[in-house]
């Protein structure tokens, strides 16, 4: 039988850091105590472990460790890592002196992102140097963007130098449309797609014949449409306000653009659209965080319909698209031209198929798992 721990470490650098994890070997949910501080949630059958770390080296030092001390624990073989930009490479690969040399000479493209990620690299070959690592790169599944989609409307030295329209959530992508294939057949995920993944980072993509043709999010993951912190496409005229009257140094700007826009900056309370749904019919702030969030992906999805040429299927995906119907049917309020209509019922409960009986363009809600994605190309790479 295949053995396998699924989990996450939360609030890193913060109070209350815990490893939440399932063990599939586990035979009983109900609540224990054991080693590590460890207790089993009997609902789920999960199980909690207090994380002694203050930043991601430690968290990761110490998840290392408390693998290796698992009982009947395998050697770990391999470690995968969602890098965030791939620049020319179309799929996952060894990671080597190589390639870690080529990545920290773009680490100014996403400060936020991609120096973490290496330093993460970094430590885990410093800590268990006998470990395979493999780059599973979130920008690959955009590789197909045609020419016009890929350029930036600046000077061509800049291109030269790597500044183009990468799109991210690729992972995530991938995955939806392997789901896709699975649940709607080969037909559906071959036609006319637009994949929403919403959630406190957003992006749409446009997918025809299996491949991206277009996507919101271009040289950052900062770019497209609005999220939790970050305000999406902006006119370059509000930067150089900033830094001409509020004098922001390059740091500001950049905390300015990742941390402190978006649903945040509009609510002026709370990026989390849980939190903004439950607070809107008595804030107006908190209501027109909402309402713009849905406006925008509304019209990204009515822009992709024109690049595609049409519409025949619309995913919704991440925690947002996932889990809120009240989002998705907003969102989807006023495409009624393109042929979408929703079925209440079913997007009030959740459903995989969303679409009422005659619509034209099938609608989804489909969980996506970046995380079983990069085990899976991980796994393939060190057969």
């Amino acid at each position: 039988m295949t053995k396998w721990l699924s989990g996450k470490i939360e609030r890193i650098g913060l109070d209350g850091t815990e490893l939440t994890y399932i063990n599939n070997r586990k035979k009983d949910g109900g609540a224990t105590a054991g080693q590590d501080g460890e207790v089993s949630a009997k609902q789920d059958g999960s199980s909690r472990v207090k994380v002694d770390a203050s930043d991601l080296p430690g968290a990761a030092a110490f998840l290392l460790d408390w693998l290796h001390r698992q009982e009947g624990a395998a050697p770990l073989a391999a470690v995968g890592h969602r890098i965030v930009y791939g620049l020319q490479h179309t799929r996952a690969c060894r990671i080597d002196d190589s390639l870690l040399k080529e990545l920290e000479q773009v680490g100014a493209f996403d400060p936020e992102h991609l120096p973490g990620e290496l330093a993460l690299v970094r430590l885990i070959g410093r800590q268990a140097p006998e470990l395979t690592q493999i780059a599973c790169f979130d920008t690959a599944f955009h590789a197909t963007l045609p020419r016009l989609a890929r350029l930036l409307p600046v000077p061509r030295r800049y291109e030269e130098a790597g500044l183009r329209r990468y799109g991210f959530h690729g992972l995530s992508y991938s995955y939806i449309l392997e789901q896709l294939t699975r649940i709607g057949g080969a037909a559906t995920a071959d036609g006319l797609v637009i994949l929403a993944h919403l959630g406190n980072g957003a992006s749409l993509a446009a997918v025809r014949e299996g491949v991206s043709i277009d996507t919101t999010m271009g040289f950052t993951p900062a770019g497209g449409i609005v999220m939790g912190t970050r305000p999406g496409d902006i006119d370059p005229g509000v930067l150089w306000y900033l830094l001409e009257k509020e004098k922001f140094s390059a740091a500001d700007l950049n905390r300015f653009i990742n941390h402190q826009c978006g649903l945040l900056g509009v609510s002026e309370t709370t990026p989390d659209m849980q939190d903004l749904l439950a607070r809107e019919s008595g804030d107006e702030r908190a209501a027109e965080a909402v309402g713009l969030f849905c406006y925008q992906v509304r019209k990204a999805i009515g822009s992709f319909s024109a690049v595609l040429g049409g519409l025949d299927t619309l995913v919704f995906t991440g925690g947002i698209g996932e889990k809120s119907a009240m989002i998705r049917s907003r969102v989807c309020s006023g495409l009624g031209y393109l042929g979408i209509m929703l079925d209440q019922r079913a997007n009030g409960a959740n459903e995989l198929y969303l679409s009422a009986e005659g619509a034209r363009v099938g609608v989804y809600a489909i969980p996506t798992d970046e995380e079983w994605m990069i085990a899976r190309e991980t796994f393939k790479l060190i057969l």
